[in-house]
């Protein structure tokens, strides 16, 4: 089972914060660093800033030699589908071929009323991404493209420029396991993603996928050498917004979805997942200036 870094990039990740994970990442084994596509904050929209995630990723590429680079997940309302697939095969170019496109339907309709991004019901939105996921495809695996759908059209499109990776860059769909996600993904998708599960939750996600499509999993990680240290990290986060629980019952409802503890017990809670069929678990970094644990990832728990 692999591991990848995943950052949340709109709660005020600056760009030599960036380029220090990316650094850290390349220095410690970490394959793959996704990130978010946000344009605002949840936690503290007036403050932390929030870049724009294909920017960052094609400047990321520019600096990086190994590094793998991408989204998890790129929201289906925020770009139309020949600007998407532009956008991620020009950062394959800027990277020499370490790019991968997660996409999603998006959710947070916050941003989406803020910056002016249409946002419909969760049915539309659903079928304005599997048009797009079977958009990007065309686009990065035919000479030119013409489609007709619903939301999209596209009229005998020169399908440039292609990906640098061949056949393209990995796409992955995230999604809790419905219809809706999963149809899309075994037609067009390479991976399946679904976040914050317990493994009895993801073994029931995996059995809706199936064999044909690899299952991975976005959890939280509050880790340290022993459990003390771990713990340290976790009074960090719970105190880093204003919460209604007590620390305890914080930390017990966030363990059932996250890898917390020593190295040791991270490694063992990571087994299970990989026992219920993840391929891959993307750990979500929220203390995204702390890059011992970057180091513990790349050096302890993927060893």
């Amino acid at each position: 089972m692999r591991l990848a870094l995943m950052i949340e990039g709109q709660e005020g990740v600056t760009w030599a914060e960036w380029c220090a994970l990316a650094d850290a990442c390349e220095r410690h084994g970490v394959g793959t660093l996704f990130r978010s596509d946000h344009y605002i904050s949840q936690s503290a929209e007036d403050e932390n800033v929030a870049h724009d995630a294909w920017t960052t990723l094609a400047g990321l590429a520019a600096r990086t030699t190994t590094l793998r680079l991408g989204t998890l997940v790129s929201p289906a309302t925020f770009r139309l589908p020949g600007l998407l697939a532009n956008a991620a095969a020009t950062a394959d170019h800027i990277s020499g071929g370490r790019i991968e496109l997660g996409l999603g339907a998006g959710w947070m309709e916050r941003e989406h009323r803020a910056y002016g991004f249409p946002f419909p019901d969760t049915r539309t939105r659903l079928a304005m991404f599997a048009e797009q996921l079977e958009i990007v495809h065309r686009l990065w695996t035919e000479d030119r493209v013409d489609f007709h759908g619903t939301h999209y059209t596209l009229e005998d499109a020169p399908a440039q420029p292609k990906p640098l990776q061949d056949p393209h860059p990995p796409l992955i769909v995230g999604g809790s396991g419905g219809r809706g996600t999963v149809e899309p993904a075994l037609r067009f998708a390479d991976e399946y993603n679904t976040p914050f599960v317990t493994p009895d939750e993801l073994a029931r996600v995996k059995a809706k996928v199936g064999d044909s499509l690899p299952v991975s999993v976005m959890l939280g990680i509050v880790v340290g050498t022993t459990r003390a240290d771990a713990l340290d990290r976790a009074h960090a986060l719970y105190s880093r917004v204003p919460r209604d629980d007590d620390f305890d019952t914080w930390l017990d409802r966030y363990s059932t979805r996250a890898i917390v503890g020593s190295v040791d017990e991270a490694a063992a809670r990571l087994r299970e997942y990989e026992q219920a069929g993840a391929a891959r678990v993307m750990l979500q970094h929220l203390l995204h200036a702390d890059l011992e644990t970057v180091e513990l990832i790349g050096q302890r728990l993927q060893a």
